[in-house]
């Protein structure tokens, strides 16, 4: 069953909903595919460059997100490094709207046209979605040794670019 009317938000992990979020689960046949959200908190504790984030869907916790901007190589890389929805809600088609609300905010927030991610050559689900919203291989492996994927964003449009562009430019 597939949710209609969903309404995903992303919240800056802090003290009120970092508990909370450390507890989604995944199904113990996923458990390879990606970090606990435990690891992944302890990961962005070490580094202010990640931007952790839970998934809602209006006040309900349904994922968790990890992205940041890296300065090396440069000119710099904008990674989706972690996307996991919660068992619960997985089969409902959070995932694909979560990355794809992820994806424009990274438009948003960052300069950059390329956003990078890495996966497990056995994940073939999340290997799929990311295909099928825009993201190829590059070829490249990264230090774990997960295949490199990359996503380009269109060129704005002359009306978006001034959308973008702060007032008075």
């Amino acid at each position: 069953m597939y949710i209609k009317d969903m309404s995903l938000h992303f919240e800056s992990v802090n003290h009120k909903n970092r508990k909370e979020i450390e507890h989604l689960e995944i199904f113990p046949e996923q458990a390879g595919w990606i970090e606990t959200t435990s690891d992944c908190m302890r990961e962005a504790d070490q580094s202010s460059l990640w931007r952790p984030v839970g998934i809602y869907d209006d006040d309900m916790l349904i994922g968790f997100a990890m992205y940041g901007f890296f300065p090396e190589p440069l000119p710099g890389q904008v990674w989706m490094d972690r996307l996991l929805i919660d068992k619960r809600f997985q089969g409902k088609g959070y995932g694909r709207q979560a990355a794809l609300a992820l994806l424009d905010r990274l438009r948003t927030e960052y300069t950059s046209d390329t956003v990078y991610l890495s996966v497990y050559g056995y994940n073939a689900n999340a290997i799929r979605l990311y295909q099928q919203i825009g993201f190829s291989f590059n070829g490249e492996r990264d230090t774990k040794g997960e295949y490199v994927m990359e996503y380009h964003f269109p060129p704005y449009s002359d009306s978006q670019q001034q959308e973008q562009s702060p007032p008075g430019k």
